[in-house]
């Protein structure tokens, strides 16, 4: 149900010269009374500069006239009638020109993500955005090649008719570069590939109706995938997880007819004495259960299994990129709903390390069967567990659609924030208040689901201090807020279409790059 990505590859000759459909470059604004080349009001970005020449001084007066800025993601197309080799050129706004350096790798993204999507019906497309000849260039290469696959993106849904008037995605994309044989510039486009590809496996779950992704289907095809990615696989159903204790996963899917699932992946390579632990929450759909959820927007906890989406296409990725890592995901799956046999507030639920929890909210589920995968992770032994999930609407309250809240240790939250600003997967550290902890004292259980003194007061704090009770005490750990990043409810932006994100696969990675080279 989704358009392939299109193929990518480097090249190093001649912008205006090479024989594709489009050609893309950057514009930048001019503030003040600064003027571009050619007096007007735009600045073209480097890489534009052989283009610049064959229109003569023209283009950037043109490009203003057509509505141009250089705003960040502006597209402008222009029809080159001969000018150069592509009949079209594309501007896409990169704001105001950066000072002695390259623009800042999202920027670079999302400005690629905008002017791909923009170039559907194209059959080829190059860019010729700035990648400079530096140690800056990694990090835009990856940045521009991310953000034109992602970019073209499109989950095709389930319509029976064919669209009026709607494009086929751009079929390849060559990324303009100093030396398109170079060692690092091939391993780059390598890497974004695996990512890409491991972002919209993500997005293509999220994106896919309920009715058809239910726990046992899900975790079937989560298997499939890491089997054939090459990883080891455990799967447990229902039997399994009463035999082994899964008391909280039980209970959220004692309400449906489709039973629970605990996945188990994991990669291990020839010599590494590093663990990581991955946790992703599978809520494959959310009522709220006996504690019901408003009608209006419900639709939208089809993406409640976001989490898990996340993290078993971060292990087919680590399964391609080959970390001197181990690393190993747990992934809880049940479907949230409301019937005669679903647990209840005031039930008393036993989980997988013997703790006894009372429910007082069924819709905080997530919890739940989180505590359990983190117990099971915990019991197996690991040196860092990273979580993620969208666990609360108080993430979007406080943090917004675009940035994720993330509580655990200290140092490794850190870790988790640098690595989400180097991948534009912005991540901000919460704290875990001991006096949340004191109102999930139990009368009858050894912790509460929530703090009900609280109510939906420091309700993100609230899952994870919960969460903290299943995490080994040698354990360093992060639990990363995705409620309002995971799902994109707006039309497209940048390198995001409407639907599932991705958030935070590419953090993820980028951690486990950061682990195995810094420990």
């Amino acid at each position: 149900m989704t358009s392939p990505l299109p193929t990518l590859s480097l090249v190093d000759s001649d912008p205006a010269e090479l024989a594709v459909d489009a050609i893309v470059i950057g514009v930048h604004s001019v503030n003040g009374d600064e003027a571009g080349a050619d007096g007007g009001t735009l600045l073209l970005a480097t890489g534009a500069e052989s283009i610049v020449a064959a229109f003569d001084g023209q283009l950037t007066g043109t490009l203003a006239l057509l509505g141009a800025t250089g705003a960040p993601s502006e597209v402008t197309k222009l029809a080159t009638l001969g000018t150069i080799t592509a009949p079209v050129v594309v501007a896409v706004g990169l704001g105001a020109e950066p000072t002695g350096a390259a623009p800042p790798p999202e920027t670079l993204r999302r400005a690629a993500g905008a002017a791909v999507r923009a170039l559907a019906g194209a059959s080829t497309v190059a860019l010729s955005l700035p990648v400079p000849d530096d140690e800056d260039a990694p990090a835009a290469l990856r940045a521009v090649s991310e953000g034109a696959l992602l970019g073209a993106y499109r989950f095709t849904g389930y319509k029976t008719k064919p669209q009026p008037g709607r494009r086929a995605p751009v079929g390849a994309v060559s990324v303009h570069v100093p030396d398109a044989s170079d060692a690092t510039a091939v391993a780059e486009i390598t890497r974004a590939g695996v990512v890409a590809r491991a972002v919209t496996l993500a997005r293509d779950w999220v994106n896919t109706a309920p009715n058809e992704l239910r726990p046992p289907q899900f975790a079937d095809e989560v298997a499939s995938a890491a089997r054939e990615a090459g990883l080891q696989v455990e799967v447990l159903d229902e039997d399994a997880l009463r035999d082994g204790g899964y008391g909280g996963i039980l209970a959220v899917g004692l309400g449906s007819t489709a039973p629970p699932r605990l996945v188990r992946l994991s990669y291990t390579p020839p010599s590494s004495s590093t663990r990581v632990a991955l946790v992703g929450k599978g809520i494959t759909f959310d009522t709220g259960g006996v504690s019901i959820k408003p009608a209006q927007g419900m639709w939208e906890m089809k993406s409640d299994m976001a989490g898990a989406a996340a993290v078993a296409a971060a292990m087919i990725a680590i399964a391609e990129l080959k970390p001197n890592v181990a690393v190993t995901a747990y992934v809880p799956m049940a479907e949230n709903m409301a019937s005669g046999s679903a647990y209840r507030p005031g039930d008393v639920v036993t989980m997988r390390d013997g703790k006894r929890v009372e429910v007082l909210n069924t819709d905080a589920e997530g919890r739940m069967i989180l505590g359990d995968a983190i117990a099971r992770a915990c019991e197996e032994g690991c040196d860092y567990l990273l979580e993620t999930s969208t666990l609360t609407g108080g993430q979007v309250v406080a943090l917004g659609k675009r940035v994720s809240g993330v509580m655990g240790t200290r140092e490794l939250c850190e870790r988790v924030k640098a690595a989400g600003e180097q991948v534009g997967e912005l991540v901000w550290p919460m704290p875990l208040p001991d006096d949340v902890r004191k109102g999930m004292d139990s009368d009858v259980a050894d912790i509460s689901q929530i703090n009900a003194g609280m109510d939906r007061a420091g309700h993100m704090l609230q899952g994870g201090v919960f969460l903290r009770e299943f995490v080994a005490d040698d354990v360093a750990w992060a639990h990363i807020d995705i409620a309002g990043p995971s799902y994109h409810s707006g039309e497209p932006t940048g390198y995001w279409s409407k639907g599932g994100t991705g958030v935070p696969i590419r953090t993820l990675l980028a951690l486990i790059d950061d682990i195995e080279t810094t420990g």
